[in-house]
């Protein structure tokens, strides 16, 4: 049986430097919000080169200027791709700019957006609640679920520690694509707060399983210390917990290579998540869980 429980400072400590960088990021550089919250049009547009390439970003931005459209980020997408950022526009200018572009090259879009700056505020607003009440939701279901658990650790200390590793979980992705964002110009869009949500219910069904063993091995081996009946719980649930992310994992990186670069970043924020919250659901929830316990005890003493 691995001693996994016993060695939880070594843990605590992984967690703690990829929380402590995620901070860092986060403070200086903070997250590349997409047009879904600051507003704005996206284009995305194929280019039928002869070489099978786009052409250079300066040429474009030069037939652009006479439309007068402010400042327009362009960036490659793929070998013959390119994704133009620009303010809001209306459908006028919008095919005024296919015009512009189809009397020099041949092209073909692949994809627009507008979205004004308020309906991108509000957008914003309702993904802060929508993770919010999920996490109330979370909290809520677990006293629930463990609320006959009492001894040694109280119920609500169950859903107290799931609540620490999802904001763990969350902490890290959103840490590691303020990075991409820095990096990479990776974008904040609604698609990634779907991806959060999902790496919150993921995750936390994870640290439940992990917690229900532990509560079906207080019942069966009362003579044990808590350490030792959370540490079997954990082995115990070690494979499914393995196999389960694998399995999905497996999926999600097909999606990545493959999707598309519409979903890419959807995929990798899953993967990310997935990643973390399988690494907190047996790494971090059960040996805070001992942690606690431990405390309170020789608090008490």
């Amino acid at each position: 049986m691995l001693k996994i429980i016993q060695k939880r400072k070594l843990w605590f400590t992984v967690s703690g430097i990829f929380c402590l960088i995620s901070i860092i990021a986060l403070s200086v550089w903070g997250l590349n919000f997409g047009i879904d919250f600051t507003g704005g049009a996206l284009m995305e547009l194929s280019f039928s080169g002869k070489d099978g390439t786009h052409p250079e970003i300066q040429a474009v931005k030069e037939i652009l200027n006479p439309l007068e459209l402010g400042e327009i980020n362009i960036q490659p997408s793929g070998e013959n791709n390119l994704l133009l950022r620009m303010k809001a526009i209306d459908e006028t200018t919008h095919q005024n700019i296919l015009s512009a572009l189809n009397e020099k090259f041949t092209i073909e879009e692949k994809r627009f957006e507008s979205i004004g700056p308020v309906i991108g505020q509000e957008l914003k607003r309702k993904a802060i609640y929508a993770i919010v009440i999920a996490l109330v939701a979370i909290i809520c279901y677990i006293a629930w679920a463990f609320r006959k658990v009492s001894y040694p650790v109280a119920s609500w200390k169950y859903g107290t520690v799931a609540t620490i590793t999802l904001f763990h979980d969350i902490l890290i992705v959103l840490g590691i694509f303020s990075i991409l964002g820095h990096f990479q110009n990776a974008e904040i869009g609604t698609p990634f707060i779907a991806a959060l949500l999902t790496i919150l219910g993921y995750s936390v069904n994870d640290t439940i399983v992990v917690f229900d063993r532990i509560r079906e091995n207080l019942a069966r081996s009362p003579a044990n210390t808590f350490e030792e009946t959370v540490n079997k719980g954990v082995n115990e649930t070690l494979v499914r917990s393995l196999n389960t992310s694998l399995t999905t994992l497996f999926v999600l990186f097909a999606i990545y290579f493959f999707g598309g670069e519409t979903i890419k970043y959807f995929a990798l924020a899953l993967i990310i998540g997935i990643i973390s919250g399988t690494y907190s659901s047996v790494f971090t929830a059960s040996p805070l869980l001992v942690s606690w316990q431990r405390w309170n005890k020789r608090k008490n003493i």
